[in-house]
């Protein structure tokens, strides 16, 4: 079984071909083949993506292009931070939706490209106490509504991530207000299941969440159904008009709120998958990272880790992207 708290700080460099068909192959924008190697994508991306970006994207992405590749996971609101204060300078940003790249416009980017979706489950350990009843429960077996009833127990052991740096813990927060209305559960339920926003006997960082999950250190927790599937846990799917997944309940999401620690009062929003080139480091290589996301092996390998693949779509001004996505997409541009 593989730890998520292994997975943090890898540095994956390498020397490989390049391919054809890239759009960043262009020698009026990108080095020439035997120099791609001194260029890095270095992709700073959500911590749900960890383990497809260590395992499967990023060293494919060396092989393909020949470009060097670095990544580091983290919350996308807290990365979007370490970004703009100076602490880290990746020249790729990977969100779980828009929000935490809009913080970085105009300075550092001015456009995005949305191109996936997953919608958020509640993964449990197979060991629980309360196991059995929640496999009845992903099995259909037992009403959904009985998995609030559960989470609500004061033995019941939940994680989920934290809201103020992270969408998958603002996701699952407004997910549990959304289901108190759509099940008709009693009005003080939400408050049992997940306490104040910050409660700190729940949250955990999005990177070892799941970790603690496998060691038993927790019954359930709020996670995408990619890293269920990548991660083979058990897990009960919820219904769209709570998931967060689906575009199509857009406006049902956004009926419900929350107050951050800031006291900015945010609305759900489907959660998607977007990504930015920003800074001016190796701007090749990160255009090209960019570029084998949406190509046919890149959008095949994130349909096989569980994500619902999109039409690209390109939000705000960029002809180099504008291109590909015309050419290979159709225009789908924002």
């Amino acid at each position: 079984m593989i730890n998520w708290k292994n997975l943090l700080a890898i540095i994956t460099i390498t020397f490989l071909t390049s391919a054809c068909g890239s759009l960043s192959s262009n020698s009026k924008t990108s080095p020439s083949h035997n120099n791609r190697s001194s260029q890095t994508a270095d992709v700073a991306y959500a911590g749900s993506l960890e383990l497809l970006n260590h395992s499967t994207i990023g060293p494919n992405f060396r092989k393909t292009t020949g470009y060097s590749y670095l990544g580091r996971g983290g919350g996308s609101f807290g990365l979007a931070k370490e970004i703009t204060s100076g602490s880290i300078h990746p020249n790729v940003f990977e969100s779980i939706g828009s929000a935490p790249i809009k913080t970085l416009e105009p300075k550092w980017t001015n456009s995005y490209i949305q191109f996936a979706s997953s919608p958020i489950v509640v993964a449990y350990n197979p060991s629980s106490p309360y196991a059995s009843e929640l496999k009845s429960i992903a099995k259909g077996k037992t009403n959904l509504s009985k998995l609030f009833i559960l989470m609500s127990k004061p033995g019941f052991h939940l994680g989920r991530t934290n809201p103020n740096t992270d969408p998958q813990g603002q996701a699952f927060y407004m997910m549990v207000q959304l289901a108190q209305k759509n099940f008709n559960l009693p009005p003080y339920l939400s408050s049992k299941i997940l306490g104040s926003v910050n409660n700190s006997s729940e949250i955990f960082s999005e990177t070892a969440l799941e970790s603690r999950l496998q060691a038993g250190q927790l019954d359930a927790a709020s996670a995408f159904k990619s890293q269920a599937i990548q991660l083979h846990l058990p897990y009960i799917s919820l219904p769209s008009s709570i998931n967060f997944g689906n575009i199509a309940y857009s406006s049902s999401y956004a009926k419900a709120s929350m107050t951050l620690a800031n006291k900015k009062t945010i609305h759900g929003s489907t959660l998607v998958l977007d990504a930015t080139v920003i800074g001016k480091k190796d701007q090749a290589a990160a255009r090209a990272f960019i570029d084998y996301l949406l190509s046919p092996q890149g959008r095949g390998s994130i349909k096989k880790a569980g994500y619902k693949l999109l039409k690209p779509q390109l939000f705000g001004p960029n002809p180099y992207f504008a291109s590909y996505i015309k050419t290979h997409f159709g225009n789908t541009s924002t």
